[in-house]
């Protein structure tokens, strides 16, 4: 038995064997030997053998290939489609056991041989192949084009997919990049021929593309902002702002990756190959004919899509929507925000207000659908009218008195007291507290209510200060406050008047060189000005007064609180109306209480940097506190 494995393994070439076999042998069996050489030789294992199929046992398919035994291949290795007896077929002859006479032999290797050879002679690197994707394995997949070829996962589409291997079973297209002869080893790539099929189709169509013509494309790709649609070539943007007419949250709710749609052209950039898309421009905008359908004051029904801080939204249709300011909702309700009053898909009733066309803004209001009680607080509540309100709310400049659910009236710091400096209203005042009031004036157009206590009395400047407190008249008092151009002397309780430093001797001296905070001294009241609502005092009048005997005038010498006999002067007003007749203007009024000329020389007048700046009128001021 010849052990044609071991031939083989040898590596001698026939001619070799031929001219040895000649000088060992003789001419005489050269060529009879040659003939079985060249026999053995066809049948040598690693080459590819055309046989017979005998039949099919089991699972195996036996093949004769003319050797001295038969082989058996796998029925796998034939596919969906299995050989008949008598059918010829090339199989690859992979061994010969020597032992036994056994050969092994394989359908698929001789199959791929043939593919191998059959894609060399007509295809090379740059060309288009088609295949089956077989599996996926790692880095890519394996597509059956004849041969396994290898497609890199970068390589599988312009977008690299989540997931490879969705392609498994799909037949595909795709371009050779690579052929390793040597390790029978195809590269392609799927994504390469992608790219230049949308060259071409982007040449073309950047061509034929004008604005205002619909086409048809796919999504590709969405984003937050928008949708990319693939028009054959180049991919446009569909932002979110051109799908709908109406109000939307994300592009998914308008389109699907895949879907067919059709889009209009808006804008085309050719040196930057961008084109923008619109959806909502293929049908009429609603704002068109905005000022038709909804004219200004006219009461319609909407529902609410968004609330913010600063107001609410309503839909009156698809794609018109308009804006509640939060300053719009209420007559009367302090709205801290308006959620307090509507929610998400509540239905109310709005009026329209403004309509700007060209920034597609409507301006709707929510009080306007009802009534303005404002328009009937002047006639209830007339000026001079007493009411009775609850304090709501302080602040530096008054407080807020309701008066009745939604309407408040300002109670201003200077229609506290008549005669007492008030700081701020909680040295009087407590929220929550009732108290009594008087209208003083309705702004119906500002709808505003200004409000007085101390006006519930008389005004104790109009007669009791003059009457009890007389020119020329020596009175007891005590130091509240000394300043570089006068002193502020209590005569009693929240009435002061002003001891100018002129009057305090006859030579030019430092106020705090004279007197001391809280000491009680006798001074003469030199004049009582009703209108400016002060009153000027002298030291060294009065006393000169003491000096002569006896109180200027012949009036009588008032102690300190000596009209507390009488109930006071002031008590009877109440805490509630009093007010301090020394203001910082007052303060820095230079020598108004100075005696008359034949009773002394002019006073010296303060420096103009120590007079305090002069206050707006109260009610200036009141009416800047309201704004």
């Amino acid at each position: 038995m010849v052990d044609y494995n071991l031939i083989h393994s040898l590596n001698v070439s026939t001619d070799e064997i031929e001219a040895q076999l000649a000088e060992a042998l003789g001419d005489a069996s050269a060529d009879a030997l040659a003939n079985a050489l060249k026999d053995t030789c066809e049948h040598q294992v690693g080459t590819i053998l055309t046989g017979h199929v005998v039949a099919i046992v089991g699972s195996d398919v036996v093949v004769e290939v003319g050797l001295k035994s038969e082989g058996a291949i796998p029925v796998e290795e034939f596919g969906d489609e299995l050989p008949a007896p008598g059918d010829e077929i090339e199989v690859f002859l992979e061994d010969i056991e020597a032992t036994t006479d056994m050969i092994e032999l394989s359908k698929r290797k001789a199959d791929r041989i043939r593919g191998w050879e059959k894609l060399l002679s007509e295809k090379s690197e740059g060309d288009t192949v088609s295949g089956a994707v077989t599996r996926k394995i790692k880095g890519g997949l394996l597509v059956d084009i004849g041969v396994p070829a290898f497609l890199p996962a970068s390589q599988v589409d312009i977008r690299r997919p989540s997931d490879i291997g969705e392609f498994i079973g799909q037949t595909i297209d795709a371009k050779i990049l690579k052929i390793d002869q040597e390790r029978r080893n195809i590269v392609v790539s799927r994504r390469k021929l992608i790219e230049e099929v949308r060259n071409a189709n982007k040449a073309k169509l950047l061509e034929d593309i004008e604005v205002g013509q619909l086409r048809t494309g796919t999504v590709k790709n969405i984003a937050d902002f928008g949708a990319f649609v693939d028009l054959g070539g180049i991919d446009g943007l569909l932002h979110i702002t051109d799908m709908s007419w109406g109000r939307i949250n994300h592009p998914s709710e308008m389109v699907k990756i895949d879907d067919q749609i059709e889009v209009m052209i808006l804008s085309i950039d050719y040196e930057k190959e961008k084109i923008a898309l619109g959806l909502k421009q293929k049908t009429k905008s609603p704002w068109d004919d905005v000022a038709g359908k909804y004219p200004v004051g006219d009461r319609v029904k909407g529902t609410v899509v968004n609330v913010t801080s600063y107001g609410a939204f309503v839909k009156l249709e698809e794609g018109l929507e308009g804006l509640v300011h939060i300053s719009e909702m209420s007559w009367t309700r302090r709205i801290n925000h308006p959620n307090e009053l509507v929610n998400i898909a509540d239905e109310i009733d709005v009026v329209v207000l403004d309509i700007d066309k060209d920034k597609q803004e409507i301006s709707l209001g929510m009080k306007q659908a009802e009534m303005n009680p404002w328009t009937v607080v002047k006639e209830k509540y007339p000026p001079g009218t007493v009411i009775t309100g609850t304090v709501r709310n302080m602040t530096n400049f008054g407080a807020f008195v309701e008066i009745e659910e939604g309407i408040d009236g300002l109670l201003h710091v200077s229609d506290l007291s008549w005669t007492r400096k008030i700081g701020h209203p909680s040295e009087l005042l407590k929220k929550g507290e009732q108290l009594q009031c008087v209208v003083l004036a309705v702004d119906e157009e500002k709808m505003r209510v200004a409000l007085g206590l101390k006006q519930l009395t008389e005004d104790p400047w109009l007669r009791q200060i003059p009457e009890h407190y007389l020119p020329g008249q020596i009175v007891h008092g005590k130091i509240t406050k000394i300043t570089n151009f006068g002193v502020f002397v209590e005569l009693e309780d929240d009435l002061e008047g002003l001891l100018h430093v002129s009057e305090l001797s006859d030579e030019k001296v430092d106020p705090k060189e004279i007197v001391e905070l809280g000491q009680d001294i006798e001074v003469k009241i030199l004049r009582v000005d009703t209108e400016d609502r002060k009153i000027g005092l002298s030291l060294k009048r009065a006393q000169w007064a003491a000096e002569d005997g006896a109180p200027s005038d012949d009036l009588p010498v008032n102690r300190r609180g000596g009209l507390a006999s009488e109930g006071g002067m002031l008590g009877g007003l109440g805490d509630q109306i009093m007010q301090t007749i020394t203001n910082e203007d007052e303060e820095a009024a230079p020598a108004a209480e100075a005696a008359p000329a034949e009773e002394a020389a002019p006073a010296e007048e303060a420096p103009a940097e120590e007079a305090p700046a002069e206050e707006a009128p109260a009610e200036e001021a009141k009416e800047d506190a309201a704004e």
